[in-house]
Parts: C-alpha cells; structure tokens; sequence
C-alpha cells in the first residue's frame, strides 16, 4: 500500500510504502504548540520505505529524551509534515493530518497523557 502525505498548498509531500510501524498520539506541551490543537498526531514510518519530494525548511528541537526532532515544513503554507525523532532512529514521522487517505490510520499509543485536555477522550485500539 502506498500512502501521500502533503502540506496545505501541496508544495511538499512524502510517500510512504506499506504499514506504518506505530501510530502515536502525543499531548504534550511542545506539540499541541506545533499543531495549534490539544494533541498531534505522528504515523511512524521505517526511514527506506518513504520518499519525500519538494523544499521544506528546517525546525530542531530536544525533546524530553535529550535528543534531537527535526521537524521539516512547508516554507510556503507552513505546515509541518513530516520530522525524524533521534530517540527513533531508522523512523520517520508523519503527521496524521496530512495524508490524503487516512483509512485505517488508528492510534496504538497515546503519549504524555498528564498534558492531555481533559475534553479529549484517546480511544486506542488494542490487539
């Protein structure tokens, strides 16, 4: 299965080939900043099975791990796309919001849950 993921304007897009790995929700500080929302949400994907395409600009972060998140968005529209997680080497994340298609794209794991609004209710399916 192939998957497009692409910014408000489509200037910058990635594809990305197969099932994703892990699905996370995650409400803490520094992303409901990123997103403007309570939560974001990341589809990881292994680096080999993605491709990216059009000009992004740059944004580093640590996180709570020490380690750096490279956040890559759209110069033009602003949207941030996709990033690479130093504490998940060999992964990319995408963000959910993103992608044309989001059937079947369901969370397995929620994060920073003390962060959490306390209106947003996470159902996470369980095998």
């Amino acid at each position: 299965m192939k998957r497009v993921a692409s910014c408000s304007c489509g200037a910058l897009s990635i594809t990305a080939q197969g099932e994703p790995v892990k699905i996370a929700v995650c409400h803490c500080l520094s992303c409901q900043r990123r997103t403007g929302s309570s939560f974001g949400v990341a589809v990881f994907y292994p680096i080999d099975r993605v491709e990216h395409s059009g000009r992004s600009s740059l944004y580093e972060r640590l996180g709570d791990s020490g380690k750096p998140l490279t956040f890559h968005f759209c110069p033009n529209c602003g949207s941030t796309v996709f990033w690479f997680p130093a504490f998940r080497p060999g992964l990319v994340a995408i963000a959910l919001g993103t992608f044309e298609d989001k059937q079947g794209l369901a969370p397995s794991l929620s994060v920073y849950e003390d962060h959490r609004s306390p209106w947003v209710a996470v159902e996470i399916e369980r095998d």
